[in-house]
């Protein structure tokens, strides 16, 4: 209840509530908090909180509309009519409306009918007018005119209202022409004066006067100013002279005047029908004659008001109490013509604000009291309807401002402390849900961060400061709202989650949803509500929300994973799995905590999972080696197409890699903090790799074996080639093993606990002994890739040096079938091996060509063409190997073993004279390079035939 301005008391929450909830904010929200902890406690210690009667919950809905228009609506209703009826002066708005326009707004605005419109239009004709004035303000003057010796002025103001006819008849009834026509214009009651300000130029007055008329029709508003003429002692008089030069000058023209008279020194004429509502400006002081036309501007505020008022319009409510319930109503009807435009930004249509503009006018409002009126409707409007935040802001600044202006009466001073202590609750309120009513997206995250400052702000203002003198801080109350609101919503979200029976697997998977939801919750707070805090209330929301879910996660899932301690199984295992990455995740976040007060309870885990994990690890294997069972089962052994560069392995070995991956990702998840027991379980998942990579190998060759009993020897080795790259694709996968599991980050980690010969041991020889092996498989397929080569070579060799064919065909054009045999073997391993594996069969295959000419050229007694064949053989294949340089290198052709065979093939490659020619050569080396001995020399000619 508020008690109005002449002691009666009203009720002026009942006034300013809706008839019905809004859709801008929680009807809950709107209760007082009233439990033990809350963040509006302390608040509502520093103030008595009046209690609201609201309507009970079983009241019909229409019979409560029907009482509020009755009680509430029409009493406003009726004061809007009187005001229309009885208005003077002109609004601020752009354009003048009729009074039509106006009672029509006013029949829109509170839902009236036209029979309730007519029935109280006719009441309120029947009231009694009021007494129209004009309440006058002169503020001051400045560079008026100095009458006296000393060059300054005694000024004084005198003000009427005067309609043309009277001020006619004043002029002619007197007898000599005057300067101004207020002195004799009627009776003293008719003028107002103000004080008399001595000796100066630029006087200050702040004197206010109401001043009667009955028809503003051809009145005007005269303020005459003049200086007082007071005698002077001679002493004085004297005085101004020594000190003014011109003092004698206005002493002699002080002399022919009438003892007493006043100088005039200006006037301002105003018709009251040019003038607005309200007037507030500097006006110039005209003169009566052109003598000094500078006479200098007076400051005044004008507004017309209503000096009586029918009393039994709104059953004696206080004209403040009407302004609130007037306002809430023309933002009300405002803003149900604007749904789905966003919330109300403060704006109002011109009638509407041409209408509250004279209602405050008439009544006197101040424009404190029309401020504390704007933000006591707008803060409880808040509450029900889509305000937006800044337009408190405005009210707050407005209300400072005028704090130290004006002093507000006792009722509206404890009306604005508790309306400041209100709103500050309820946003605590609102700050406490903060999840559920301002959502997380870029449209919300304004709304509360303008809240937070709406808060801030109150708290800055003196006057919150002044009716609240208990301690408050205003960034502990949000931060206890922000622990409060966190504990109800995971309690709310646990609630939801609960599992319907008591199934294990129910548990748990309750369990997972509850921490993907606190996941996402610290996800939002670290990326979003963080910076609202921090930039409105210096709260880094964060760090508290982290540490209130942290202590309240850590005890649910103590208890959750209590119950199914014992009774562990690959299904119960599996599903909690999902459960330790999100709480790893969640323990990721901890980094960006800006300040910890104590250790977070869910350091260590990982502690609970010590039971499941074996079973995950199964589980990966398992998965695992079905895959590349799959992928073997369907793999055709053939070169996978597409792509700029062609794919020398099938798809079972892409398959593998993809499937090991897994494993690899399975260590960065589990990220396990112990450094032993994560040496372990490195060892573990090694072994696992090996043990499936081994697996692999197997499976590939009953693979290629199998499909080998159906195909043509061609398409054997053809899948042969595509094995062998399989394998070596695996070794390159097994290769970069150290690397993705981070060895040497686990090796800095275990320093303390494992020693280096432990490490090296374990797992470089465990990776080590499966690439071994995948070394040899590599070379048993390349063997029986260079026998089925050093068959063909041997049969081309044979076949090319038999002693029959020896006359049919030059050397030439006997080394052609084999060459082009080798040639195209040669360019299909090329294209179908990978590069190891190529230069890999083509050493072995050189080294078996040598001992294939070797064998040939001793079993056989060969003749000379027999021989030169082979040479030439050998020559080619030479050429063959070393392919201009991108085959093998000389240094790999040239073997000792090559040397013999060139050596033994090119001497039986020679006919007779050659053989000579090269005897005879040597000899002659020798005797150039053998000195002669002390016997001397014997020459001897030889002929050979």
């Amino acid at each position: 209840m508020v008690p109005a301005e002449d002691g009666e008391t009203t009720n002026s929450d009942a006034l300013l509530r809706p008839p019905e909830q809004g859709h801008g904010a929680d009807p809950g929200l709107t209760k007082t908090r009233r439990r033990q902890g809350s963040p509006a406690r302390k608040l509502a210690q520093t103030r008595k909180i009046k209690d609201k009667k609201d309507f009970k919950e079983t009241e019909n809905p229409e019979e409560a509309a029907r009482r509020h228009k009755e009680q509430e609506l029409k009493p406003l209703y009726k004061e809007l009519l009187y005001t229309v009826a009885h208005r003077h002066g002109k609004p601020a708005t752009k354009e003048i409306h009729t009074d039509d326009q106006l009672y029509h707004y006013i029949q829109q605005a509170f839902n009236m009918t036209d029979e309730e419109h007519k029935s109280l239009l006719r009441k309120v004709q029947e009231t009694q007018s009021p007494a129209y004035g004009l309440m006058v303000t002169v503020k001051e003057a400045k560079g008026i005119l100095g009458k006296d010796i000393s060059g300054f002025s005694d000024p004084y103001c005198i003000l009427t209202i005067l309609h043309n006819e009277k001020e006619k008849s004043t002029r002619k009834a007197m007898a000599k022409a005057k300067k101004a026509v207020v002195k004799d214009a009627a009776s003293e009651k008719e003028i107002f004066q103000t004080d008399i300000k001595k000796q100066t130029l630029n006087p200050k007055w702040d004197e206010t006067f109401v001043l009667e008329f009955e028809d503003m029709a051809d009145a005007s508003l005269h303020v005459e100013m003049w200086d007082k003429d007071e005698e002077l002692s001679l002493v004085q008089k004297l005085e101004d002279i020594r000190s003014n030069l011109h003092g004698l000058a206005r002493m002699i023209k002080d002399a022919k005047k009438e003892k007493g008279e006043d100088d005039f020194l200006g006037r301002i004429v105003l018709k009251l029908e040019n003038l607005h509502c309200i007037e507030d400006r500097w006006y110039t002081l005209e003169p009566c004659t052109e003598t000094y036309p500078d006479r200098g501007k007076c400051h005044l505020q004008l507004k017309f008001i209503h000096k009586e008022r029918d009393e039994t319009l709104s059953a004696g409510r206080s004209a403040y109490v009407n302004y609130c319930g007037i306002l809430q109503q023309f933002v009300q009807a405002y803003i149900s013509k604007q749904q789905g435009n966003g919330s109300w930004k403060g704006d109002l249509c011109e009638e509407g604000t041409a209408l509250l503009e004279f209602y405050a006018t008439q009544n006197d409002l101040s424009p404190f009291l029309q401020d504390l009126g704007k933000w006591v409707a707008y803060s409880k409007l808040y509450q029900s309807l889509e305000v937006d935040s800044t337009v408190l802001f405005q009210q707050l600044t407005s209300i400072e401002y005028h704090w130290d202006q004006q002093e507000l009466p006792y009722q509206q001073t404890q009306e604005l402390g508790d309306s400041l202590h209100g709103f500050l609750q309820y946003g605590l309120c609102l700050v406490a849900k903060y999840r559920d009513i301002f959502l997380p997206k870029p449209t919300s995250t304004p709304r509360l961060q303008t809240l937070l400052r709406v808060m801030v702000q109150i708290c800055k203002t003196r006057a919150f400061q002044k009716l609240n003198p208990a301690q408050f801080e205003l960034h502990v109350e949000v931060t206890d709202a922000v622990k409060t609101g966190t504990k109800e919503w995971f309690n709310i979200k646990k609630g939801l989650h609960q599992p319907m029976t008591k199934d294990l697997s129910e548990i748990v998977s309750a369990l997972s949803k509850l921490i993907t939801e606190v996941k996402e919750d610290i996800r939002i707070s670290k990326d979003m509500w963080n910076r609202v805090f921090v930039s409105a209330v210096q709260l880094d929301v964060f760090t508290v929300v982290y540490q209130i879910l942290d202590s309240l996660l850590a005890v649910e899932m103590r208890e959750t994973l209590a119950q199914v301690e014992k009774q562990m199984e690959q299904s119960l295992a599996n599903s909690l799995f999902p459960v330790y990455l999100s709480l790893q995740d969640i323990h990721k976040e901890k980094a960006f905590l800006q300040k910890r007060t104590n250790l977070l309870q869910l350091t260590n885990f990982h502690e609970c999972f010590r039971e499941a994990l074996p079973y995950w690890l199964n589980k990966a294997f398992s998965t695992t080696m079905e895959r590349v069972e799959k992928a073997v089962e369907v793999d055709k052994l053939q070169p996978l197409q597409g792509g700029s560069v062609p794919i020398k392995h099938s798809s079972s070995a892409v398959d593998l890699a993809a499937c090991l991956q897994p494993i690899a990702k399975l260590w960065d998840q589990l990220a396990w903090p112990d450094p032993e027991e994560g040496f372990m379980l490195m060892v573990k998942l090694t072994e696992d790799m090996c043990k499936i990579s081994s697996t692999y190998c197997q499976m590939l060759k009953q693979r290629v074996k199998k499909l080998s009993e159906t195909s043509d020897p061609g398409s054997a080795i053809n899948m042969l080639c595509v094995v062998v790259n399989d394998l070596e694709h695996l070794r390159s996968v097994l290769t970069k093993l150290p690397g993705q599991l981070n060895w040497a980050g686990l090796r800095e980690r275990t320093r303390l606990v494992i020693t280096d010969t432990q490490f090296q041991n374990t797992l470089p020889s465990q990776l080590q002994h499966t690439q071994a092996a995948l070394t040899r498989e590599i070379r048993s397929a390349m063997e029986t890739l260079g026998r089925q080569l050093n068959t063909d070579i041997e049969a081309y060799v044979r076949n090319m040096a038999t002693r029959h064919r020896l006359p049919s065909k030059s050397t030439e054009d006997a080394v052609v079938p084999l060459m082009r045999y080798l040639e195209k073997e040669l360019q299909y391993m090329n294209e179908n091996l990978v590069q190891e594996n190529f230069n890999g069969l083509l050493t072995p295959l050189w080294n078996s060509s040598l001992k294939i000419l070797h064998q040939v050229s001793t079993q056989e007694g060969g003749n000379l063409v027999y021989f030169q064949r082979l040479d030439h053989t050998l020559q080619c294949l030479e050429q063959c190997f070393h392919a201009d340089g991108n085959g093998l290198p000389l240094e790999t052709l040239h073997t000792e073993e090559y040397k013999v065979v060139r050596a033994h093939l090119t001497q039986n490659a020679l006919n007779s004279r050659q053989l000579i020619e090269k005897f005879l050569e040597r000899k002659v080396y020798q005797q150039k390079v053998v000195s002669g001995d002390k016997y001397g020399a014997v020459t001897l000619i030889t002929c050979y035939k």
